[in-house]
């Protein structure tokens, strides 16, 4: 269970957990202790986890601190820089898994031609391996397709169905509102 944090608009931070107000110091050792935290804004409940921890962030750099770095840089290229970077190394991995499958297509040939195994058995042995790779290629690509999903997830970014659905709201509420201006100027 993670420990619910409210900011209030005086900038305080208030442990609803411990039942006091924390200083930015005392929650970066809470995160740092392993403590999950979450931090809502306490008028919206917006969740500003994210920037409260990259405000943490900036403020334990040191000269030579790799991740603020990573993480201005990503800032820097914009979004979909890490979906990006994700999608490159998916690309990477399996195409090194593809030319893994063409080892194994060449394999058992080499194998009959030393008169090491039989036709029947390199048939087999290739039929395994094959399955074999098709299966890691399979669980590698549902294991980085999840590692973006949680990681987006917990950047609390919107999806795409998400802002397709807001807009139309948007525009429901926008014809909505400019029918009642209209019967208030005729009325």
């Amino acid at each position: 269970m993670s420990r619910k944090i409210k900011k209030y608009a005086n900038r305080k931070l208030y442990d609803t957990i411990e039942k006091k107000y924390v200083s930015l110091d005392e929650l970066s050792e809470l995160i740092k202790a392993g403590e999950e935290v979450k931090i809502e804004d306490n008028e919206t409940g917006e969740d500003l986890t994210s920037s409260i921890v990259s405000q943490l962030l900036a403020r334990e750099k040191t000269e030579g601190d790799e991740i603020s770095d990573i993480l201005i840089g990503l800032l820097r290229k914009g979004k979909g820089t890490v979906s990006g970077y994700a999608k490159k190394y998916s690309a990477l991995l399996q195409n090194t898994l593809t030319m893994a499958e063409d080892e194994i297509d060449k394999l058992p040939g080499t194998l009959v031609k030393n008169k090491e195994i039989t036709e029947a058995e390199a048939g087999r042995f290739k039929k395994e391996m094959l399955e074999y790779a098709g299966n890691t290629k399979k669980w590698i690509g549902n294991k980085i397709d999840q590692q973006i999903s949680d990681t987006l997830g917990k950047m609390n970014l919107a999806t795409k169905e998400q802002v397709t659905m807001l807009t139309a709201k948007i525009d429901s509420l926008t014809q909505a509102v400019e029918r009642l201006e209209k019967k208030s100027e005729e009325g």
